[in-house]
């Protein structure tokens, strides 16, 4: 605010010293009388001193020397006395000011909830250290080739992995382990190793069939005690089996013949008994195996199958793996501790959890996941392994329910060096002591199968909180549902054992996926013929969406051409859009629904094919960036849920996954030239009738282009659809397209046939007079009349009026048809 001259200053100190309001407001217009109001007039103190003392301009009209100056100094400095002006033009009373804002009240986020099971129920996920995540996921014990069991877990930990990281924005530390010392692991190395050795020592026939009878006799014993269906089942083949190669080497044997048939029959024997052969062996040298190498062998290679079998189902590998032969002085430290702590004691050599001090200690509890299980002697020593329920183990404990830390080494067995001796890790501590090692005292995420709760999580629940004294070590536990084959549980008993490997061979690691997500991953999930076919419908109808989708962007367009004015159906589409988004965000709040999204992605792609093909109908092209925005989404879910492995910006990508090449915009301008200059050559064809070249065209779309994964697909009035597809797809679609022909065809002339033959019944029928109709009715009628018309049934009763009534309809029909043929042989129809 720039000070006015002294020679403007009007002489206010008097003005302001009058009392009285109007005399003072009068006296300031004579002053203000003489101010210049030419440009350059600045503002000075004592008019903003004088400006504060009026509560507004004057209403009378003589003094507007004071109501001009006023506004003057409103307008540079607003007026502190009276409130703002409503909004809306004014009278050029005071400045027009911005109206208050009000911020919109919003609606309540959505907040990511999963099913925990420490609770049984779906709870908020709050991460502990802001937007990271620690998550800790139970591997597999290596030992035999993956399964699709293995499948349900992994594949369902990767969609929520995936979606926590890519959809959520969660930092997502992701750790898992591999079990390479495990009862299961040494038993079946050591019966490799054994067996091996006896094969290598090429038997001959006469001993191979003395062993093998020898093995049978425990092995029969075994049988006889079995008690599980499923279990007796497959023991009952493997015998029958055995006995049969045995009967088919015995004759031979007994004769002294030798040379190939012989020896083809002593590797038939071999093989149907080695796991008959390799039990007994080990029954009876497994304590002479003493070389650790033997026990690490056979987990390294059954690990690295595993992990092709995960990338081939593009499961994502964790950020870090360990394994328990790697983490044994780890573990040690921390059986270590947990002893000091006062919840471990060691008997003969071995460590055992004391879960009754545990549970009777303040701020823990044992059994947090399924308290109903604590003291199933059964599940517990499914959890100690094969090699670790012996009476004398069994004894080595103050409680049954107490489980082993620490084992000692029998004769046999893998072994470290400890305080306690020379042993092994037993099951349960090895995740504790490598999660603890890597995630600290407390993690956020801990997943499993739903069949490790317990006695395995339990476990390393009371351990791990036994050892950092807490009772938060996880936060949420997550454990996926089992998997049935066709309703069945798996097992090789019933012949339903199926690998991944094998269920690669029968269907794409995308179509798995789409199976497994179209399942919640807490719940029981059916792997059959039926949610195969569901995923392979689903799969389909993206598909032809995306490429539809494609062939309208490849259309030639100019810049501003690509933005339409938007009618009813465009809005209505895009207002059906935001709805789909909306919803499947709300589904992927909901523990992670896939099932909902699936479904809320197939209507929207539904929505989507309606909206195309009206406009189709009439005869105008469909939106392209609203058709594009819906594809770009659909894809963006598909690769979170990492049902699209390849780099794809829009559809699944052409050529399989692996393919370094970007086939689809490398090839399609050929193929779209090759389309353009196949319509030009139809249209010539049809104008000129040259069927020849009309039938090569169609052989090219029918037969050659599909061998090499291209569809064409020609639709009357509009320019043909140019699409790539897999292959083998195509060449399904193929074959399934000759079999409808076919049936088509069969149909045809069936109902040819039929129309034949009723036409043959029908002019056999008006060939006959009507009054030899009922003559040959010998086993209805007696007597008849002049005309042919029976008059007494069989027993040579008078026929009712109303029976006689009835077959003169009947014989005036006949005569009727009668004629009708008879005209036709006149008229030369009939031959």
């Amino acid at each position: 605010m720039a000070g006015s001259s002294a020679e403007h200053a009007p002489d206010y100190r008097s003005v302001l010293s009058i009392s009285d309001e109007a005399a003072r407001v009068r006296a300031l217009n004579e002053h203000l009388s003489t101010r210049s109001y030419v440009q350059g007039f600045s503002l000075s103190q004592a008019d903003v001193d004088a400006f504060r003392q009026l509560s507004g301009p004057p209403a009378d009209a003589q003094l507007f020397h004071v109501a001009r100056w006023f506004r003057h100094v409103a307008a540079i400095l607003g007026s502190p006395r009276t409130p703002a002006p409503p909004c809306g033009l004014q009278a050029s009373r005071g400045r027009r000011t911005q109206p208050p804002w009000s911020p919109p009240a919003g609606s309540e986020p959505c907040q990511l909830r999963l099913y925990n099971s420490l609770t049984r129920r779906k709870d908020v996920f709050v991460p502990q250290d802001g937007r990271r995540v620690t998550w800790y996921c139970c591997g597999p014990t290596v030992y035999d080739a993956s399964h699709m069991g293995h499948a349900r877990s992994y594949i369902s930990f990767d969609i929520l992995r995936r979606v926590l990281r890519d959809y959520f924005k969660f930092d997502v530390f992701y750790c898992m382990n591999i079990t390479d010392i495990d009862d299961k692991i040494i038993k079946r190395a050591r019966q490799n190793y054994l067996f091996e050795q006896y094969r290598e020592k090429q038997p001959q026939a006469v001993q191979l069939l003395e062993d093998v009878h020898a093995a049978l006799q425990p092995f029969s014993a075994k049988l006889r005690e079995t008690s599980d269906p499923d279990k007796r089942q497959m023991l009952e083949r493997l015998e029958r089996a055995v006995r049969l190669a045995a009967e088919a080497l015995e004759e031979p044997a007994r004769r002294g013949l030798e040379g190939e048939e012989l020896d083809g029959r002593v590797q038939v024997l071999l093989e149907e008994a080695k796991d008959l052969l390799s039990d007994w062996l080990d029954s009876m040298h497994g304590s002479e195996v003493s070389d650790n190498s033997i026990f690490s062998k056979l987990p390294k290679f059954w690990e690295a199958e595993f992990h092709k079998d995960m990338e081939a189902l593009n499961v994502l590998p964790p950020d870090v793996l360990t394994r328990v032969s790697e983490y044994v002085p780890e573990i040690v430290d921390f059986v270590r501790k947990i002893v000091d702590n006062g919840y471990g004691y060691v008997s003969n050599g071995s460590v055992y959890f004391d879960t009754v001090k545990f549970a009777n200690s303040e701020g823990h509890c044992y059994g947090k996941l399924v308290p109903e299980a604590v003291g199933d002697q059964k599940a517990l020593q499914e959890g100690e392994g094969d090699l670790s329920v012996s009476a004398e183990r069994l004894s080595e404990k103050r409680s049954p329910s107490d489980f082993a830390l620490w084992k000692a080494s029998k004769p046999g067995e893998p072994s470290w060096p400890c305080p306690w001796g020379k042993g092994r890790p037993g099951w349960h501590i090895e995740c504790s002591a490598m999660a603890g090692t890597l995630l600290g005292a407390s993690m956020d995420l801990h997943g499993g199968g739903f069949d490790l709760r317990f006695p395995h999580h339990d476990n390393e629940l009371a351990q791990s909180e036994a050892y950092f004294e807490n009772d938060c070590w996880v936060r949420y536990f997550l454990h996926t549902g089992h998997l049935t084959i066709a309703g069945c549980k798996m097992s090789k008993s019933l012949k339903n054992f199926i690998t991944i490997k094998d269920a690669l061979k029968k269907h794409s690691a995308r179509q798995l996926r789409l199976a497994f997500l179209m399942h919640s991953w807490k719940d029981a999930l059916d792997y059959s013929a039926n949610s195969m076919e569901s995923a392979l419908q689903f799969e389909k109808l993206l598909n032809e969406f995306f490429l539809n989708v494609k062939d309208l962007l490849r259309a030639p367009v100019e810049v501003a051409g690509q933005f339409e004015k938007w009618e009813d159906k465009e809005t209505e589409l895009n207002k059906s859009f935001y709805d789909k988004k909306a919803a499947v965000h709300e589904a992927l709040c909901d523990n992670v629904d896939t099932r909902t999204v699936l479904e809320e992605m197939r209507a929207l792609v539904g929505q989507c094919n309606h909206y195309m093909a009206a406009r189709k109908a009439a005869r105008r092209r469909p939106n392209r960036a609203l058709l594009e925005s819906v594809a770009r989404y659909l894809t963006h879910m598909l690769k979170i849920f990492g049902a699209i492995e390849e780099e794809s910006s829009l559809g699944f990508p052409v050529g399989g996954p692996g393919t370094s090449l970007n086939l689809e915009p490398t090839v399609m301008p050929y193929l779209q030239v090759l389309s353009e200059f196949r319509e030009g050559v139809r249209r010539v064809a049809r104008e000129h009738r040259v069927p020849e070249v009309l039938q090569l065209s169609d052989a090219l779309r029918d037969d050659i282009l599909p061998e090499l994964g291209v569809r064409f697909e020609d639709h009357e009035g509009l320019p043909t659809v140019v699409k790539l597809v897999d292959r083998d797809t195509l060449l399904r679609e193929r074959e399934e397209k000759k079999r409808a022909e076919e049936e088509k065809r069969r149909k045809k002339e069936e109902a040819a046939r039929k129309r034949q033959e009723q036409e043959a019944a029908r002019l056999a029928k008006m060939k006959v007079p009507p009054s030899e109709m009922f003559l040959s009715e010998s086993d209805k009628y007696s007597k008849f009349d002049e005309n042919g018309l029976p008059t007494h049934d069989t027993e040579g009763k008078e026929l009712s009026k109303g029976q006689a009534k009835k077959l003169k309809k009947l014989f005036e029909a006949q005569e009727k048809l009668h004629q009708e043929y008879l005209q036709l042989v006149q008229n030369g129809s009939i031959p």
